[in-house]
């Protein structure tokens, strides 16, 4: 029993040392002052860290209806902030973040369509209509990803993704959720609304981040005259930290309002 205790005290000091050392790696190892891009990554990261933490400790002072939607807030934004450290490392070694910010997009872009049906299920929001929405949040980050990364014409594929987005919007601003919304009124409705703002303003970004970085022999390269390819994680890290962080906002202010 002894030596049982010893070697699992010994292996368990041996991953909280691992893991301090990595962490303190990844504090120390900062970005220069003068690369833009890596101190957005940096800022993103903090943020994003700085955002679960206050979504996941007002779990407990608000009301139980709205404990999901807070939990799903929290892991948009740790889930987001993990792959953050991910994708600034690569910046730093001059590797795409492409994957990696796929893969965050993947978990998180659903999540934040979840957030619909979570505030709107009092209102007979019901498991077909959250079906709908990951569906085609899933088909438009699949297809944005083939486009994106180089396996098929980049033009067509980010149509099949922008369909995809626009059925998203035309759900939640036309369709049976926005009929959901303001049927429930109230501070329901004006949640609603704004984050259906937060999809229609905030997520164009994404678009553009994508025609810059696919131009190259496209009818719409004239992007990348307006903005260097480079810079597109510049732009795609100021709409995930508006976004993301953004839709939390939104569902605390409910949870906390009724």
């Amino acid at each position: 029993m002894f030596l049982y205790i010893w070697g699992l005290t010994k292996t368990i000091n041996y991953i909280i040392m691992e893991n301090f050392l990595n962490l303190m790696y990844f504090f120390g190892n900062t970005p220069a002052g003068d690369d833009l891009v890596g101190i957005t990554f940096w800022i993103g990261t903090m943020a994003m860290m700085a955002a679960s933490a206050f979504f996941f400790l007002s779990m407990g002072s608000v009301d139980g209806k709205w404990k999901t939607s807070l939990l799903v807030s929290g892991l948009i934004t740790f889930i987001a902030a993990v792959h953050y450290m991910y994708m600034r490392d690569a910046h730093a070694e001059g590797d795409s973040t492409t994957v990696f910010r796929y893969v965050d997009w993947i978990l998180t872009v659903p999540l934040m369509c979840v957030e619909f049906y979570l505030i709107l299920k009092a209102a007979g929001a019901t498991t077909k209509h959250l079906r709908d929405l990951v569906v085609l949040s899933t088909i438009m980050l699949v297809t944005g990803y083939v486009g994106e990364a180089g396996l098929g014409n980049a033009s067509l594929w980010g149509l099949f993704s922008g369909l995809a987005y626009f059925a998203i919007v035309y759900m939640i601003k036309f369709g049976e959720l926005a009929k959901l919304a303001a049927s429930a009124g109230g501070a329901v409705q004006s949640a609603h609304n704004t984050l259906v703002l937060f999809v229609i303003i905030g997520w164009a970004i994404y678009p553009v981040g994508y025609m810059i970085g696919t131009g190259d022999g496209m009818w719409y390269s004239f992007m990348t005259g307006l903005v260097a390819a480079e810079n597109m994680d510049f732009i795609y890290n100021v709409g995930d930290s508006i976004n993301k962080i953004g839709f939390g906002l939104v569902v605390y202010n409910l949870a906390v309002s009724k």
